[in-house]
């Protein structure tokens, strides 16, 4: 039977880890929320960063028009959005505003819980400091997110700059990440250790998915996936020629600005993530046959390999909203479905034999213990 004390522990475990999945869940939304916001061009309706008081929306008729006034002053409005009604402003404006909200409830979902968590002595010290950290950069994406929008309301601007909305989908990532390692570790069974090539690679897996979330970020900043719509070649050859790759001077802005380059980025990491994925999964279905690593290694290949196919489909389609919406979504799934593996993947090295130690010999072999 079960110490009682230990039973408490573990109820309260499955609490903080529901929590932490929630957020987790909250966080995908986000991300779902900002991609259709940008794809619909939304993001630039609402030109000022009020943490507070812009919970509230216009309620007015007059409150829209002041909004609108501030709106048609932007670079945005001016260029690619002049002679927009009162009715499509508002329906940009909703997008934004939706985004914004959800990122404040979220706040409010993890700062809560966490004081009340923390007063009730459910949280270790490490997962206290976990959450903390993760806390400021959540208060660090807030800012992130209103630098991007400022960016994209200077003059000559009609949309907010790649890379700034490359960090900020990149950061809402690491939370994202973040959430699900501490969730994960909080599982009442340890995990079985698996051969160090094993861990390590699960590990790569993640910092790969997080590199490839910040090039699609990159290619969404910039709107490279609208050229090049053709698949495995671009425009009849496995990449353009260099002249073009690099014709941006300075030339480390090519890997920011050029539409050609920053795509050609995307789809070469891309095939390394899906290879290292596949190699993966037959290595430990090889290694550790019908074992729950296998399992998982198996389901990080089938997932990279689906948002693959969701990738060349969105790009031969010229980025629809629902493709690229999609796409982005399935980049979280990817995220997180690689990073439970890695935290439930605790590598093991052999260690040496001391010299007293006597070799192992029957059952005790066979189990690892020595005799």
């Amino acid at each position: 039977m079960m110490p009682r004390n230990a039973a408490v522990r573990d109820g309260g475990h499955r609490a903080v880890r529901l929590w932490l999945y929630v957020l987790a869940a909250l966080v995908v939304g986000m991300v779902a929320v900002g991609g259709a916001t940008r794809l619909t061009g939304s993001g630039l309706s609402i030109t000022e960063w009020r943490p507070v008081t812009g919970a509230v929306p216009p309620l007015s008729a007059e409150a829209w028009a002041a909004e609108f006034d501030k709106y048609r002053d932007t670079p945005q409005y001016r260029i690619l959005n002049q002679g927009m009604g009162l009715s499509d402003f508002k329906t940009i404006y909703a997008w934004e505003w939706g985004h914004r909200l959800l990122g404040r409830f979220v706040g409010l979902a993890f700062f809560l819980p966490l004081i009340w968590f923390w007063a009730r002595g459910r949280l270790t010290r490490r997962l206290g400091l976990g959450l903390l950290g993760l806390g400021i950069l959540g208060g660090l994406q807030g800012a992130i997110g209103w630098i991007m929008v400022a960016s994209g309301l200077q003059p000559g601007m009609t949309a907010v700059a790649p890379l700034k909305l490359a960090l900020h989908l990149t950061t809402a990532s690491l939370i994202l990440a973040g959430l699900v390692w501490l969730a994960a570790g909080l599982r009442a069974e340890p995990s079985p250790p698996v051969p160090a090539r094993l861990g390590r690679t699960a590990v790569v897996l993640v910092v790969l998915a997080l590199g490839q979330i910040f090039l699609g970020g990159l290619v969404a900043g910039s709107k490279a996936g609208l050229v090049y719509n053709t698949w495995p070649g671009m425009d009849g050859a496995f990449a353009p020629p260099l002249g073009e790759l690099f014709a941006v001077r300075p030339w480390i802005e090519n890997f920011v600005d050029n539409h050609a380059l920053v795509q050609l980025n995307h789809r070469l990491t891309a095939y390394l993530l899906l290879a290292v994925a596949l190699l993966h999964a037959f290595d430990a279905r090889r290694t550790l046959p019908g074992s729950g690593a296998a399992r998982r290694a198996t389901g990080v290949a089938g997932l990279v390999l689906a948002q693959a196919a969701l990738g060349v489909t969105t790009l031969l389609l010229a980025v629809p909203l629902w493709a690229g919406l999609s796409h982005q979504v399935f980049a979280m799934a990817v995220l997180v479905m690689a990073t439970v593996h890695a935290r439930l993947s605790p590598a093991v090295t052999a260690r040496p034999m001391r010299p007293e130690a006597a070799p192992a010999f029957g059952f005790e072999a066979l189990t690892g213990r020595p005799a």
